[in-house]
């Protein structure tokens, strides 16, 4: 069974205050491309323009360090069918190393279910959010994990300017994905975890059709 674990991402959508919303819409309509073909043909070409940390996105080295890995650079074997675990934290704001310890960690997709997406498109969604500690980010760097994912606004305190947390993984190439959803659905199940972007050069952040399948 496949759990999806993305937000849709919709024109005009907000997915982090002060960036703007993705633009979408056709760069050839099925209208305009009756010109084009035969009668009874039709196509529609979409146009989208965005930033790339729109919807549920995973951000690799080269977002946060200039001589970091690029989206191009990430083995799929990072990216795709993860051993993986849930850590539940829901009702926590501030999310310690003591979630993480006595856990088998090594070499997974550490998936940090918060609950905060539920307040997905709201102004309650910026405010207050879940985040990982630097205490936990340095644990999660000594266990060896692959990758980690939260429901979340953002895994670190955004109420700073510092990010601890992203520098700490990202410098030691564990990779990150935030805005994810459906983590309630994972509760008390066996999964693999899978998070694949474009293959794009010189970007560090890009919206991933994330999935959980269940064994």
């Amino acid at each position: 069974m496949l759990i999806d674990l993305s937000h849709s991402i919709e024109h005009g959508m907000i997915t982090y205050k002060g960036l703007p919303a993705p633009i979408i819409c056709d760069y050839l309509s099925r209208e305009e491309s009756k010109s084009k073909y035969a009668p009874g043909t039709e196509f529609q070409i979409g146009k989208i323009e965005m930033v790339a940390n729109t919807g549920t996105y995973l951000d690799c080295p080269f977002h946060r360090y200039a001589d970091g890995h690029d989206l191009s650079q990430i083995q799929l074997e990072k990216l795709a069918s993860l051993d993986a675990v849930l850590i539940e934290v829901e009702g926590t704001q501030s999310i310690g190393k003591n979630f993480f310890e006595r856990k088998d960690l090594a070499g997974k997709a550490v998936i940090v279910y918060t609950g905060w997406s539920k307040h997905w498109r709201t102004d309650a969604y910026f405010e207050n959010h879940p985040f990982l500690t630097a205490e936990a980010a340095d644990y999660l760097v000594s266990q060896k994990v692959i990758l980690v994912g939260i429901d979340s606004h953002n895994i670190d305190d955004t109420r700073g300017n510092t990010r601890p947390v992203h520098s700490a993984l990202l410098k030691n190439e564990i990779l990150i994905v935030e805005h994810m959803t459906n983590l309630d659905l994972l509760k008390e199940k066996q999964f693999r975890f899978t998070a694949v972007p474009p293959k794009f050069v010189g970007v560090g952040t890009f919206p991933v059709r994330a999935f959980a399948s269940v064994e």
